[in-house]
């Protein structure tokens, strides 16, 4: 996975286009365990689809750290449920976006009504505009682009009060954490850095953001000031650590390591000391760890019945247990609800493409809430409606 990141890391400065041969065949590698040393090239006959993949894998590994390696079962897959038909309008408008580096920019904002079934927002990002946009679907049935820039912007993440989004993009020229108003206005550069900085999480009283980051030579845990200032590497491990996730209190951040040599959810405190492995599992986990609203559980994302599937345990670790339970297909973990009765995640199953689904904490009554043939991933709950 290093030998991955720095390969993205490269290219981007390389101005490597993303569907290059060169940047396939370092994802091939990555993904195959293996290693591209200088000099050297391995020959990759890929099949297109298998080829598509592995180029969104890159914009999901660099922007939602999500990785998907799971074993294909045999057997049908499971059939769809019945969802109502998506009825659409679109809606443009013309407006200015303000970056760091201040840029004026003119983009069109695309609103798609659907009935969605849930009290408050989600953020998720999409590419159904051609390009990987943070989106946000309403109650009152609304999905607004709140990004609308040519670059890549995903990995939404809400401030405690609602008010703003944290995100990843690649807009000045490498991958950075941004944070935007919550209509999407408004948006800064929070990390301004060289390094590949991603996966933003805030801390719960709205003044730290967590992220990941390659700024040391190897992916870790960093937090910072909310705007910006003061960041501070927490893990500082030989081993690939990122995705962090706060605790509702505050105290402990959830986390993926390799450390162990195989990835799994570890809990450290807020200042990085006492990191406990909580899963202890040979196969694999990923996504990013969700806490619930009272802090006694976490839901994450494991491979370890074959496919990946959205999980909850105990805050110790104790009592793992699948909440999706679907074959042939990959579920991954996003968020709970502030009142802690359902779960949002995204998956490929029933429609082949990734979709945003919600279902309740238990795991029953899912439901496909984006009904998009785009893809839809890394949802993320406002606090509040």
């Amino acid at each position: 996975m290093r030998d991955l990141t720095s390969s993205l890391r490269t290219m981007s400065e390389r101005g490597t286009p993303v569907g290059s041969a060169r940047l396939r065949e370092r994802v091939a590698v990555a993904l195959a365990g293996g290693r591209l040393s200088p000099g050297s090239r391995r020959s990759w006959d890929l099949p297109g689809p298998v080829l598509a993949a592995l180029v969104a894998a890159v914009v999901v590994i660099a922007f939602g750290g999500v990785l998907l390696l799971s074993r294909t079962a045999e057997g049908p897959v499971a059939p769809a449920p019945t969802v109502p038909p998506v009825v659409s309008t679109t809606t443009l408008s013309t407006e200015t976006s303000a970056a760091t580096p201040t840029t004026s920019t003119t983009t069109s904002t695309t609103t798609t009504t659907v009935p969605v079934p849930i009290a408050e927002s989600i953020a998720f990002q999409s590419n159904r505009d051609g390009n990987v946009e943070v989106y946000v679907m309403h109650a009152d049935g609304t999905t607004i682009n709140l990004t609308n820039n040519p670059a890549v912007d995903g990995a939404p993440a809400w401030s405690p009060d609602g008010t703003r989004i944290a995100f990843t993009t690649n807009r000045d020229g490498n991958i950075e954490v941004y944070v935007m108003d919550a209509d999407g206005s408004n948006p800064i550069n929070l990390t301004n850095n060289l390094a590949l900085d991603r996966q933003p999480a805030w801390s719960p009283d709205g003044t730290r953001i967590a992220f990941t980051t390659n700024r040391d030579d190897n992916s870790e845990v960093y937090v910072m000031d909310a705007d910006g200032s003061n960041p501070i590497n927490l893990t500082n491990h030989p081993g690939v650590d990122g995705t962090p996730a706060w605790s509702p209190d505050g105290t402990r951040i959830a986390f993926i390591t390799s450390r162990d040599e195989n990835a799994e959810v570890y809990v450290m405190d807020a200042d990085g000391s006492n990191p406990i492995n909580l899963t202890n599992n040979p196969d694999l986990i990923v996504g990013i760890p969700a806490w619930s609203p009272d802090g006694t559980q976490i839901a994450f994302t494991s491979g370890r019945d074959g496919n990946a599937e959205v999980y909850v345990m105990g805050a110790d670790g104790s009592n793992p247990t699948n909440l999706t339970k679907v074959p042939n297909a990959d579920d991954v973990i996003g968020a709970w609800s502030p009142d802690g009765t359902r779960i949002v995640f995204h998956s490929n199953y029933r429609v082949g493409e990734n979709e945003v689904f919600v279902m309740n904490a238990d795991g029953s009554n899912q439901i496909n809430l984006t009904n998009d043939p785009a893809a839809d991933t890394l949802p993320a709950w406002s606090p509040t409606p």
